[in-house]
């Protein structure tokens, strides 16, 4: 089943295209590994998948909901990890929580179970109490994760999820990712190919708001061993 889909998706900036023409579909128990340089239109997708943007054409759907037409439907599936997550500093991870988790319609005993699954998930219960503008940019950045989580959603969009995070904290991240990657529709993106590896089954390279490659890492192999090598030789002007 389909969770995630792009229809030519198209977003300009007054004269300047961001995004140009972009299809894809990641079915539920799919990670996709979404890369691209800094600037090449992946944020910019990203946002028009969740709704925070409308696109200036083509359309995005979420579990057959077209985010345009019905957003609601849309992200009572949708889990979202932005890059640099709002959270209110003077909210302690629990209040935050739990005011993501009204927002998301959740009430007494099940907004209690959702807030008390997600400190366990993302390994955050010691930090329960503590206020948000107080903690480090990696518990900030599992808080964010833990939002995105409290509703149980079939599909999740993660922008940089390991940003900030100590190896220890990555581990726990992909850890969780990838326990979750066989019932659900994950995009992933990152500058961290070591982490597509470790998680990804699919892989899109996009820049200057294109699709340049969409393949199994394994695929990308055959190119050339390293994945490194692969992003320089797609991404990069040939002489």
């Amino acid at each position: 089943m389909v969770g995630i889909e792009t229809k030519n998706l198209v977003k300009d900036f007054g004269p300047f295209r961001a995004v140009a023409d972009v299809s894809f579909r990641v079915p539920r128990g799919e990670v996709l590994g979404f890369l691209g340089p800094n600037g090449a239109g992946k944020s910019t997708t990203m946002k028009m998948l969740t709704g925070f943007l409308a696109p200036t054409a083509g359309s995005a759907w979420i579990c057959g909901h077209n985010v345009a037409v019905d957003p609601i439907a849309a992200k009572r599936c949708l889990g979202y990890l932005p890059e640099r997550g709002p959270l209110y500093g003077e909210m302690t991870a629990e209040e935050f929580l739990r005011f993501a988790g009204r927002a998301r319609e959740l009430g007494g005993r099940a907004l209690h179970a959702a807030v008390e699954r997600v400190l366990d998930l993302c390994a955050i219960r010691d930090m329960r109490h503590r206020l948000l503008g107080t903690l480090s940019k990696g518990y900030r950045q599992r808080v964010g994760l833990a939002q995105a989580l409290l509703h149980d959603p079939p599909c999740l969009v993660l922008d940089e999820p390991t940003d900030g995070l100590d190896p220890n904290q990555k581990d726990v991240v992909r850890a969780l990712i990838r326990s979750m990657r066989s019932t659900k529709a994950i995009i992933l993106s990152t500058h961290i190919l070591e982490e597509v590896d470790a998680l990804c089954s699919r892989v899109i390279i996009i820049n200057r708001g294109r699709i340049l490659l969409d393949e199994t890492p394994e695929q990308m192999r055959r190119r050339r061993p390293r994945l490194e090598d692969v992003f320089r030789e797609v991404t990069q002007p040939k002489p």
